[in-house]
């Protein structure tokens, strides 16, 4: 075997690269977008809590699969204009882009298994169970 060959056996029996992760659902995305705001929501209140504009922003504890999660998105636009605050701005873009995102592209992805809008004003607590071992 020449030396020039040896590579492209290499190469051959290698195999194919990796295949690429499968590209994100509706769902998928709907889901990170609204964990995200959520998280730039906290920071901003966290960072920001001397500014009068974010003081009386909605508070964003989103939760896709509650109905009132629209209308929570549409208020949170449609609240006053923060000019001295760019992370204001920001947060309402992605704000926006989840609002078209659930009520356009991925409407028929989506199942709403909540109606409580009270359930949005605080954050999502996960509770674990422990099993009770005793008898």
């Amino acid at each position: 075997m020449t030396p020039q060959l040896l590579p492209l056996l290499m190469l051959l029996l290698a195999g194919p690269p990796a295949a690429q992760p499968a590209p994100p659902t509706c769902y998928s995305r709907m889901l990170a977008l609204s964990r995200e705001i959520t998280a730039d929501s906290r920071s901003l209140q966290a960072t920001e809590p001397s500014e009068p504009c974010v003081r009386y922003l909605p508070r964003l504890y989103l939760d896709i699969h509650n109905y009132c999660v629209l209308a929570k998105l549409r208020d949170f636009v449609a609240s006053p204009q923060c000019w001295k605050v760019a992370r204001v701005d920001a947060l309402k873009d992605k704000v926006r882009k989840l609002y078209t995102i659930m009520n356009s592209f991925c409407r028929r992805d989506l199942v709403f298994l909540l109606d409580d809008c009270s359930a949005l004003e605080y954050p999502i607590l996960v509770t674990t169970v422990l099993p009770d071992h005793q008898s």
